[in-house]
This record gives structure tokens, sequence and C-alpha cells, in this order.
């Protein structure tokens, strides 16, 4: 069952690792390069706003002034200012997207690498309790791309706002001057003041923000995963979109579908909520800061002691310093939803790192013999329940095995085991070196794009010729797709499941392998054409071994041996039985 609470937040160290790889890597110069080309841009626009912030000053001086020859001066000099902000703005958000997909792109490879690696896909779906993470599939595709966009943003933001604060600071404690006032009949005189109400205004600001916008990291959290359940569930239907049909079932999925668009809704109404109380905080505390300078420094210039341009530059200059120091108000929106990405992947790194560190209690392992091997082999569930107790077995090269048994008594869990995908239990199995080995499920996976590429999975497209495969799909009784070798398609939608079984066996002519695992994989198959493909298995490979799951006693003939799955007991899981057929 996967954890449905947001973990708590990731600490330095967690985060680090997160960030880290990607600026040691072998990217890491070009990636450090970029950066500081940004970096610098950024200091760019930076010292151009300084400049401006002296043009201000200038051009209203020279209003009040009625100055008109000067007046054309300052347009000149400020159209050469625009025209560099705006070349150097632009190249520094292309850069920006440059570095992010850089980052974004060697993230997910790695990964995907990672959750690919030792089938910690299949183990991290087989072990869904106690799962700190939902849907990997959006943790890579989404949160991967929004904490490396999130992260920059940040980061470029907070090194653009300290600039800005020091560039700036100076120059408002200068324009600004002394506060000269006295309290009880003690004088006092502040320099600089302008700096401190700005100071003080921004960390009054920042706290409010902070109170209030609190509980959006855990409902931006919470809002990622119910959107993810509501589209896994459309792609369910559309997947499965026959069988609903033939069940009637619109109405169940209609239900379901409203259930879970129902969280989308209920978790979006207290993100409404928290965000219409934190847009008030900040509207009110950015439309105040427009006007807050011209109120403390309107009597200076009613008095004459500063004139209309520095008055402008002083409402400019705490602008600036002021934006400077609400970083973290402007950035609070981002900042959740970074920390909400941050915890969806380390949740997920976390059920990676558990999945691929499993004990590895059934080693299944390859020797130079020519045999499979069954040596103490106990299965059981991710409960801890039991499912086969105590099978040794030994099978040799070209012989056929029938495994039958009830439904549920672990025959294709035994299959899995083999397969090395199955984790729970204990015991020792052995493989021939060297052997190629096939599996065929009784749902055949066909990935979507031509049929020659899913007729050759997991082979690589291209890998055999056409005359080959033309004569498997005749023996295959698959005669008519022949010609449709480069039509791209979804097979697994295009074909019937008879079908999809016949094109396995395809796949497995194709190959060659030295065993075959076939779990089920003709239930779909009328008897006559399920009779001729098992006994095409040994004229076509010969030597091959053979293990079966199947419940029809027809196929009985095409097999040497058999494994039958007797329940021992409740509680106590199946044991095997081997007879000669």
């Amino acid at each position: 069952m996967t954890n449905t609470t947001p973990p708590s937040s990731p600490g330095r160290a967690a985060i680090w690792k997160l960030i880290r790889p990607f600026w040691a890597s072998e990217q890491k110069w070009k990636a450090f390069g970029l950066l500081l080309a940004i970096i610098a841009l950024n200091l760019g626009m930076v010292y151009i706003n300084v400049r401006l912030n002296s043009w201000n000053r200038d051009m209203y001086d020279v209003l009040q002034a009625r100055n008109y020859p000067q007046f054309k001066s300052l347009l000149w000099q400020f159209s050469g200012l625009a025209f560099v902000f705006i070349a150097v703005a632009i190249y520094s958000v292309y850069l920006t997207q440059a570095l992010q997909i850089r980052w974004r792109y060697w993230m997910t490879e790695r990964y995907m690498d990672r959750w690919l690696a030792h089938r910690a896909y299949y183990r991290i779906e087989q072990g869904q309790q106690g799962r700190l993470s939902d849907n990997p599939d959006q943790r890579i595709a989404e949160d991967l791309r929004a904490l490396t966009s999130d992260t920059l943003s940040l980061v470029l933001g907070f090194i653009s706002s300290s600039v800005t604060l020091l560039s700036f600071v100076h120059i408002l404690w200068a324009v600004s001057g002394p506060a000269a006032f006295s309290v009880l009949g003690q004088a006092w005189n502040i320099p600089g003041y302008m700096v401190w109400f700005a100071v003080a205004y921004a960390a009054a600001g920042s706290a409010i923000v902070w109170w209030i916008g609190r509980p959006l990291v855990g409902l931006n959290f919470n809002q990622e995963r119910f959107e993810a359940n509501f589209r896994f569930g459309l792609i369910r239907v559309r997947e499965h979109s026959e069988a609903v049909a033939l069940y009637r079932g619109e109405a169940q999925e209609r239900a379901q579908l409203t259930a879970r668009l129902d969280d989308i809704r209920g978790n979006w109404w207290d993100i409404m909520r928290v965000t219409k109380k934190l847009n008030i905080a900040v509207n009110f505390y950015s439309q105040f800061a427009v006007i807050f300078p011209m109120l403390v420094s309107a009597p200076r210039y009613f008095s004459g002691a500063i004139s209309l341009g520095v008055l402008m530059q002083i409402s400019n200059a705490f602008g600036q310093v002021q934006d400077a120091l609400s970083w973290f108000i402007n950035a609070f929106t981002t900042l959740a939803s970074w920390k909400a990405s941050i915890n969806r992947l380390a949740g997920f790194n976390a059920d990676v790192e558990r999945a691929q560190g499993m004990a590895r209690t059934i080693e299944v392992e390859r020797h130079a013999g020519s045999a499979l091997t069954i040596e103490g082999l106990q299965l059981s569930l991710p409960d801890g329940g039991m499912v086969l107790r105590g099978m040794d077995a030994r099978l040799e090269s070209g012989e056929h095995v029938l495994v039958s048994g009830p439904s549920g008594c672990g025959k294709s869990t035994l299959i899995r085991a083999i397969a090395d995908v199955w984790p729970y239990g204990r015991g020792r199995i052995g493989l021939p070196a060297g052997a190629a080995v096939m599996f065929l499920p009784q749902r055949s996976y066909l990935p979507i794009g031509t049929l020659r590429a899913a007729l050759s999975y997991p082979a690589a497209e291209g890998s055999f010729d056409d005359a080959t495969i033309a004569r498997y799909l005749a023996l295959c009784r698959l005669p008519q797709l022949a010609g449709r070798l480069d039509q791209a398609a979804n097979w697994s939608h295009a074909l019937s499941p008879g079908e999809q079984q016949r094109l396995a066996f395809v796949r497995v002519f194709l190959n060659r392998p030295a065993l075959v695992f076939l779990d089920e994989a003709s239930s779909a198959m009328d008897g006559e054409t399920e009779e001729a493909l098992y006994a095409a298995l040994p004229r076509e490979l010969p030597g091959v071994t053979v293990v079966s799951i199947a419940h029809r006693e027809t196929l009985a003939r095409f097999h040497s041996l058999r494994w039958r799955f007797v329940p021992a007991g409740e509680g106590e899981g199946c044991r095997v039985e081997v007879a000669a057929l």
C-alpha cells in the first residue's frame, strides 16, 4: 500500500543528494560554464538597472528644468541601455533553458537507468506495502522537470536579488539621507533610514507570507498525486476499453474516475483558499511598497531639500532594495512547488534503493552444466504468506515439463522466481551458462511501433530478415501479417488475444532460446493451433527445454514430465510432485 501522506521534509543532505550528481558528472564543465554565463548576464542586467536608476534621476530633473536638449540626449542614452538590456535578457533566458534541458536530460537518463536496473520497477510495484511514492512515471517525467526548472529559477533569482541588494543599498543609503526626530526630548538621528525601513518592511512581509503559505507544500504534494491517480485511471480505461465495454462497466469506471476527480477538486479548493490568503498578503505588500517611499520622502521634497529627480531615484532605489529583500515572498509559490517535488523524488529514491537493496535470498546462478536445477526452493508473498515450500527438481536439456495445479498455488510465481524477478523466498536455482532463456506470460507485451519491432522484441528492430519472419508468421498461422511489417500501430489493441499469443511464439522461433518458459501462453488459442505450435517447438528448436504452465490435459502428450502443485494445507502453501508422462 502506498503511503498517502507527504513524507517529512528531507534534510539538506537529502536535497544535496538529489541535486549534486549532475554537477559532479562528466557534464559539470559545460554545466558550470553555462551557469557562470547566465550569472554574468544577470549581473549585467543588475548593472543596467543601476545605470537606469541614475538615468531616472537625471530625466526627472531635466523635466523639472524643462531642458529639451538634455532631454533628447537622455532619450538616446535610454535607447542604448534598453537595447543592451533586451539582448542580455533574451540570452539569459535562452542559456537558462539550455542548462535546464541538459540537466533534466541527464537526470532523467540516470533515473530511468536506476528504475530499470535489477528490475527495481517490478519490485516496487510488487512491494506495495510501505511504498513512499506512487506513479513512478510521474516522478521521472514531471518531478525531474520541476526540480531542474525550479532549482535554477530559485538559485538564479536569489543570486540576482543578492547582487541587486548590494548594488542598490548604498544608493538608497546615500540618497535617502538621515532621519532626525526627537522622542520624549531625546534627539535621534538615523542615517540611511530608508534602508532600515526597507529591511523591516521586507522582514514583516516575509514572516506573514511564510505563516500563511506553509500548507502549500503538503497541498502541492497531494495535488500531483491526485492528478497522477486520475490520469492513471483514464489510461486504464483506454487500455482495457474492450473489457470495460464487454462488461458494460462504464458506470463503475465513471464512479471511480469521479471519486478521483473529487480528490483533485477538494485538494484544489484547499489550495485556492491558501492561495487567496497568500495573494491578499502579497498584493497588499506589493501595492503599499509602491507608495511607501513617496510618503516617507515627500516632506524632504516639499521642503526643498531634494529635487524631483532625487525623489524618483529614492523611490526607484527603494523599490529595487525592497524587491531584492522580498525574494522569499516572490518565490514562495515556486519554493512550495520545489519542496513538494523534492519530497516526491526523495520517496521515489528510497523506494528504488529499497528495491535494489533487497537481500537475494533466492540465488539464481549460471552453472557449467546443461540442466535446469532447483534446490530447496521456498516461495512466499510480500507479506510473508507461504506460496511454495521445499521444491527440488532437475530438468535436463531437451526435456519438456508440464506444470499443473489449482489456480493461486504459485505456478506463475515459480516462473517469476526462475526469471529472477521474484525476491520473496529462499533457495537456489541453476541455469545453464550461456543458454538463452525466454519467458512468455499469458499476456505478452507488445511495444507500440512497427510490427517488425514488436516481432523482434526484445531483440532490436531489424535483427531478422523478412523471409525468416514471414516463414514463422505462416508457421504460427499469421500469414496475413507478413505484408504489414513496417506498419506502426498499438498492436495490443490491433490484434486479438489469440493473435497476440501466436505472435509471441513467432518471437520464440526468431530468437531461438535454449530454455522456454510458457505461463499459460496459449490459453487464448484454439486447441488445434495450440497443439500445432507445441509440436513445432522441438522440431524448429532441437534440444530446447520447455517449462509450460497449462490447464488443458491435451497438452500432456507434448511433455515428458509433470510438476503437479498440490495444496499442503491451510496457510502452508503448496508442494510439488514430480512424475513422468
